[in-house]
């Protein structure tokens, strides 16, 4: 369905659709990644969701757009036009559905009482979406985590810092991390 159509390039910080614009399609990632944030009334950005390789967003049945997407990195995207496709939501049904939970569980992180936990969480997740591997590299700055969050730069670095010294991960680098206690991890968060 969407396959046909040609890759479009960004670059990081480069927005794919802002918030009032008109909305109306639907958009894939193919490589790199993709932060969707509002800006609250007291200016603070809240970072709602982070697409990867293969995730679609930007689904909304509304006429302009409630929030901004924009590339972290390097990052490909290809999208359909929904007015012109009207029978693409079919298809798109499941990924509907998995941003729905997917922002369930974004909520529940967020309501979590300790830094720590939301951290503990956000590493989970990350995992994850780098095939349940227990090393890998954040595609985004520790900014974006915090705005992730719900939460201060330096209450993110301290998080980091605690499990660290706890033996729980292992720092490699600015964005490079390693899950050491697994089970320790998913415990924070129960």
């Amino acid at each position: 369905m969407v396959d046909a159509r040609p890759i479009s390039s960004f670059v990081d910080g480069e927005s794919i659709y802002s918030s009032g614009e008109r909305a109306g399609q639907a958009y894939r990632v193919e490589f790199g990644a993709v932060r969707v944030y509002r800006v609250l009334a007291n200016g603070r950005r809240q970072i709602l969701a982070f697409h990867f390789g293969g995730s679609w967003f930007g689904l909304q049945n509304e006429s302009q757009h409630r929030s901004t997407a924009e590339a972290i990195g390097v990052t490909g995207v290809k999208s359909i036009n929904l007015q012109e496709n009207p029978h693409a939501w079919q298809g798109l049904l499941p990924a509907v559905l998995e941003n729905f939970l997917s922002s369930q569980e974004h909520q529940l992180v967020i309501g979590r009482q300790s830094a720590v936990e939301r951290v503990a969480a956000f590493l989970l997740e990350m995992s994850q979406h780098s095939a349940h591997s227990h090393r890998f590299e954040l595609f985004m700055p520790r900014m974006d985590v915090a705005d992730y969050l719900g939460l201060t730069i330096e209450t993110v670095s301290r998080s980091l810092t605690k499990l660290k010294n706890k033996g729980i991960i292992r720092l490699h680098g600015a964005r490079g991390i390693e899950i050491v206690e697994y089970g320790v991890l998913q415990r924070l968060c129960l």
